[in-house]
């Protein structure tokens, strides 16, 4: 898969209120509907705080909207079938994965950003010593995938296991999970999470 240059970062803040007005809503009843305060919106948006993802999360699915679209192109591919290598979105594994410091070594191609889509569809490329943090995380939905090259380390819950090419994995995304890899080659991998996670 070709390697497509980073995006520039995005002004998260300039981001959130352009989608907030869009949408119509006030920071008070984006607020309300997020089950975040005001003051964090207001500082969000003015810059003078950055949210974790699970805020900024929350915040999103208030209006609603995934966080892929939040940090990708304007565009909609709604109605599109195929995707061309160049199209994939290039999701930044460090917003992700915060707080995780090989996440930089982690890379997500997602298929596909429009709304109101049901499954979130990533190619993934783990670079040796890659991993996703210490802490495990977890989301509402369920995950599986399948391993194209190489090996991955997948913890789930207290179950851990080690899985080379052809092997796949299907759980609930609820329990918490981890992805590392331990050898020395990249390990490659495509996933599939119904509903999107981000």
């Amino acid at each position: 898969m070709p390697v497509q240059a980073k995006q520039p970062d995005l002004n998260i803040g300039h981001r959130l209120r352009a989608v907030r007005t869009q949408e119509r809503l006030s920071q008070r009843e984006l607020a309300r509907r997020s089950g975040v305060t005001n003051g964090l919106i207001s500082q969000i948006e003015t810059n003078h705080s950055s949210p974790s993802v699970a805020s900024l999360k929350r915040i999103l699915d208030a209006i609603p909207m995934s966080l892929a679209e939040f940090f990708g192109p304007d565009s909609e591919d709604r109605g599109k079938i195929c995707f061309r290598a160049r199209e994939l979105l290039e999701i930044d594994p460090r917003m992700v994965f915060r707080n995780a410091p090989q996440a930089a070594s982690i890379a997500l191609h997602q298929v596909g950003i429009g709304p109101n889509r049901m499954l979130q569809i990533l190619h993934e490329r783990y670079e040796p010593g890659a991993d996703t943090g210490m802490e495990k995380y977890s989301h509402e939905g369920e995950e599986g995938g399948f391993v194209l090259s190489g090996w991955i380390e997948l913890t789930v819950g207290d179950e851990v296991n080690e899985l080379g090419p052809g092997d796949a994995y299907l759980f609930d995304s609820r329990i918490p999970h981890r992805f590392r890899n331990l050898r020395d080659e990249v390990c490659v991998l495509v996933s599939a999470c119904t509903p999107p996670s981000f």
